[in-house]
């Protein structure tokens, strides 16, 4: 899908483009691929002499290529954006290529991004932009933009694993945790300690990317101040990511604790069970062996006498442990 976005009145207006000569039509500062065609690179390569490299979205790609600058002026970002899908939570690679010195790419240049899918990133700017004019000036504008939206769209995200872990945190301290419930707690704890790792991953590749800008000297100066500003957001994440990895370090923890509880009263029974049946097994060996000299074996309540007796060594246990509690 090939989408190309063109300023008018300030605002960023979006065209979904089907041929090369819609594409001659207008003059972009953003052209945004998703899953792009072959022939779709093959309009960009035409109209604007780019030509996209094969492992623009590749996950492999080493770590110092991901941000760099060709002889011809063109910078290559290479960044991860967060994907808070509640059933697969996930990383999406966009490159981008921001071209300002091409003659067909007039003075404002333009931002090239490739992706596999569609990130919500993207909706969130496109949706601000229609709505808030003069709110993106040229292609740079867009780039920084975008890493503005995504260290706020990780804030939000951070602020739904708080809710998730509030929810969490009552149904732990409330106690009485069942194994059964003892698991949802785990499985939802796992799943918001995945999800925090990747928010940290994401702030921290977001930083890289801002400071390339920023060390390129491609901003002027409202653009710089605005980059240290993202940055500077970006810094309040982190505290807020160490918090919740204690805070699902505390649950995991306290999660295990009632699990070994449950395990620990399980134990206990038996261990009750086994002191209290001691001394009915040790009549019942005596009178089992028969001995010559046992004259109650021979009387008629001989042997009701001896299942009498193993009863009450039975129980005198069982009362001592319920008067101690340890039955509760």
């Amino acid at each position: 899908m090939l989408n190309i976005f063109t300023l008018a009145n300030g605002r960023l207006f979006q065209e979904e483009i089907e041929s090369l000569e819609e594409l001659t039509k207008f003059q972009p500062i953003w052209v945004d691929l998703e899953s792009p065609t072959l022939e779709e690179k093959r309009w960009i390569k035409q109209h604007y002499g780019l030509s996209i490299p094969e492992d623009a979205m590749d996950d492999d790609i080493e770590e110092s290529a991901r941000f760099y600058e060709e002889d011809n002026g063109e910078l290559h970002i290479r960044s991860d954006f967060l994907i808070d899908d509640d059933e697969d939570p996930r990383s999406v690679r966009v490159a981008f290529i921001l071209n300002q010195h091409n003659a067909n790419l007039k003075s404002r240049g333009v931002l090239f991004s490739i992706h596999d899918e569609d990130v919500p990133v993207f909706r969130l700017l496109r949706l601000r932009a229609r709505r808030a004019p003069g709110l993106i000036e040229d292609a740079k504008e867009v780039l920084l933009k975008l890493f503005d939206a995504d260290a706020e769209y990780s804030a939000d995200t951070l602020e739904n694993i708080y809710d998730e872990l509030e929810g969490v945190s009552k149904q732990v301290l409330a106690g009485d945790v069942t194994d059964t419930r003892a698991g949802e707690v785990l499985a939802a704890i796992a799943r918001q300690e995945d999800l925090n790792g990747r928010i940290r991953r994401n702030v921290m590749d977001t930083r890289r990317a801002v400071s390339f800008m920023m060390r390129s000297k491609m901003l002027n100066a409202e653009q710089f101040e605005e980059a240290r500003q993202i940055l500077r957001d970006i810094e309040s994440l982190d505290n807020h990511t160490a918090f919740l990895f204690e805070k699902i370090n505390f649950l995991m923890d306290a999660t295990v604790g009632f699990i070994n509880i449950n395990q620990n009263k399980i134990i206990k029974i038996f261990s009750v069970a086994s002191v209290a049946l001691l001394p009915p097994t040790l009549i019942a060996s005596v009178y089992g062996m028969n001995f010559q000299y046992m004259p109650e074996l021979a009387q008629e309540w001989g042997y009701p006498y001896a299942l009498a007796l193993m009863v009450a060594s039975a129980l005198g246990p069982m009362w001592y442990f319920r008067k101690r509690g340890w039955l509760k």
